[in-house]
């Protein structure tokens, strides 16, 4: 490295010693951005009773969080440049851990609304910067094991946010669901600070703040957008109008601003565009936000708002998903390196397909195996891309645009996460509103089937009783015929990428080992 200091040399990931140590450490800082996400979900009724908060200014606790982590997420590549990845890591730990603090001991709206875009903005980098080092300080031939202990940290979020968040609530106190953040970062700040060598930055990138602006207008404005386009029916109200617009312009003069720019000039630097594995990485793992998230967003919704399950059954049912992924990562984990990525890739997105097709064959009548079995197999499914897509995305780009490209493929795994939650519940509803109107009207008198002596005598229309009962049936079928739909759309969207698996290309095993970018005691 070059610049304003002198260029230290990292000893290559062969002799990397406390291997074990750095990624127990960096694992941990993973895992507690990644709970955040989540965990706080559950408590937010009694967090709405104890701020004195409406339905709609409550959900800010959970808006704040991901519009600032999204917005902070693109600066990871910079400020590694600028100062280093250790100090950035710790930092960035040290601030999500306080910010965790102040999240606990709030006690208006604003102020936990504060302290969360405080934890969004620095628990920004930490999944990036753990995908980084974790691929720096291990060999070529190991990153599929790396990525696979990478993708179990951030997937256990996701499982066990909810679970832990309900518990913590309940058990003690909906304030715990930030406090359990302090032990955990303290000990993965007292990791990264005895066990990785400081490497000052290169300091090659000027600051852009023009293109950062820009780009952080143009993600705020498309997370607002999605996030609030539902109860603001959508393109119906002003609001959405002013993020579309915003969106629209912050977004082109980005992009002219960075095509204008020469490389390592802009804030975004697009040699990564240049190179094939990764755009169709970020195309790849676009879709798994879209997917994995869009799942997890429809089945409690399903489970107990329309069969009816209590909420620890219905959280009984969905964890085996996250099991079947975490034993897929530790399987296709020794395996990367040894079958072709694009087979791994193949098998899993085909994994996922099935499973959604079996999604998609719900009925009203589903027992409880019939929601573990596809859970289960889309659970492989996407441990199986998750881990091949990672190496694979990062197999041929440079040491020294890896900061800036994990941050990047973090950032578009989130906002596909986002646009799919978005998209399912935005059809999920107007779906419910078509099939509804199609079943009414079969609902007449002139029907045989409600001539039926037993239909009859509880669905008669011809009472005020049994038309509500009526309403309420038909109010159930449509819902169903709309959750049906939903997956259907999900299983077309994964079929859909999978003749993109031809513009992959596997890793050479004759590159030589490259140096890493952390230097370790």
């Amino acid at each position: 490295m070059s610049g304003d200091s002198v260029a230290v040399s990292a000893p290559e990931p062969e002799h990397v010693v406390n291997r074990p140590m750095i990624t127990l450490s960096i694992m941990l800082a993973t895992v507690i951005q990644a709970l955040d996400g989540t965990i706080a979900n559950v408590a937010l009724p009694h967090m709405q009773g104890s701020l004195q908060a409406s339905q709609d200014q409550i959900t800010w606790v959970l808006t704040s969080f991901i519009v600032a982590s999204a917005i902070a997420t693109p600066l990871t590549g910079w400020l590694c440049d600028r100062y280093g990845q250790k100090s950035v890591f710790l930092a960035s730990i040290a601030g999500f851990t306080l910010a965790s603090v102040l999240c606990g001991i709030s006690g208006t709206l604003a102020q936990i609304v504060l302290a969360r875009m405080l934890q969004g903005i620095f628990g920004a980098a930490l999944i990036p910067l753990s995908q980084a080092i974790l691929l720096e300080i291990n060999p070529r031939e190991k990153h599929g094991s790396a990525m696979a202990v990478w993708g179990m940290g951030v997937m256990i979020g996701p499982i066990l946010g909810p679970t832990l968040g309900g518990w913590l609530t309940d058990s003690y106190d909906w304030r715990w669901v930030f406090f359990i953040n302090v032990p955990v970062g303290a000990l993965a700040f007292y990791g990264i600070w005895k066990y990785i060598r400081h490497l000052p930055g290169g300091r090659k990138m000027p600051f852009d703040m023009f293109g950062f602006t820009t780009l952080s207008l143009a993600i705020g404005s498309l997370q607002m957008l999605l996030d609030r386009g539902e109860q603001n029916d959508w393109f119906g109200s002003r609001e959405t109008w002013v993020e579309a617009v915003v969106l629209a312009l912050s977004l082109a003069y980005f992009i002219a601003h960075t095509a204008l720019r020469p490389a390592g000039k802009s804030f975004f630097d697009y040699r990564l565009l240049k190179n094939a594995n990764y755009v169709t990485g970020l195309l790849f793992v676009f879709i798994i936000g879209m997917v994995l998230f869009a799942t997890r967003a429809l089945t409690p919704s399903l489970l107990q708002g329309l069969l009816g399950y209590p909420a620890f059954l219905a959280g009984m049912v969905s964890a085996p998903s996250g099991l079947g992924t975490m034993l897929a990562m530790v399987i296709v984990g020794r395996l990367t390196g040894k079958v072709d990525l694009r087979l791994l890739l193949g098998a899993g997105f085909t994994l996922t397909a099935f499973s959604l097709w079996q999604m998609s064959q719900y009925t009203l009548g589903i027992q409880p195996a019939h929601i573990v079995w596809p859970g289960v197999i889309q659970g492989i499914g996407l441990g199986f891309v998750f881990v091949p897509l990672s190496a694979a995305a990062f197999a041929t780009l440079k040491p020294e645009l890896r900061a800036e490209g994990t941050a990047i493929y973090s950032l578009i795994r989130n906002i596909g996460s986002s646009i799919g939650i978005a998209l399912v519940q935005t059809m999920l509803v107007r779906n419910i509103q078509t099939a509804h109107a199609s079943l009414v009207g079969n609902a007449v008198l002139t029907n045989r089937a409600l001539e039926e002596p037993a239909v009859a005598a509880v669905y008669s229309p011809g009472n005020p009783f049994g038309l509500a009962l009526l309403d309420g049936e038909i109010s159930r079928q449509a819902s169903i015929i709309a959750y049906v739909d939903d997956f259907w759309l999900m299983l077309m969207l994964t079929l859909a990428v999978l003749p993109l698996l031809l513009l992959i290309r596997p890793p050479s095993k004759k590159l030589p080992p490259q140096p890493a970018q952390v230097a370790l005691d």
